[in-house]
C-alpha cells in the first residue's frame, strides 16, 4: 500500500493468476477504457494484470498520478 500525506494512492498485491492493482473505485471507474485497452479486467476494486501480460507502466504511472493530483488536499484515507 502507498500513501501520501496520509491519504491511500494505491494498493497492490498478488494472486495465483494476477498481479492486483487497487487506486480506489473513482480511479478505476475514470480509467476503465485505458484498463480495458490494456487487457486487463478489473473490477468495482480492482485491476487484475495477468501474469502473462506486460506491464503497462504508462498507465500505471497516470493511475497513481491522477489519484496523487485528485488527492493533494484530502483529509481522509479514503475518498468520501
Amino acid at each position: 500500500m502507498f500513501t501520501d500525506h496520509d491519504t491511500f494512492i494505491v494498493g497492490f498485491s498478488t494472486s495465483k493468476k494476477h498481479l492486483a492493482v487497487a487506486p480506489e473505485e473513482v480511479t478505476i471507474t475514470k480509467f476503465s477504457d485505458q484498463i480495458k485497452e490494456a487487457g486487463y479486467a478489473h473490477t468495482k476494486g480492482l485491476i487484475q494484470i495477468p501474469w502473462e501480460k506486460d506491464v503497462n507502466f504508462e498507465l500505471l504511472k497516470d493511475i497513481i498520478q491522477f489519484n496523487i493530483d485528485e488527492k493533494i488536499d484530502a483529509t481522509n484515507f479514503w475518498r468520501k
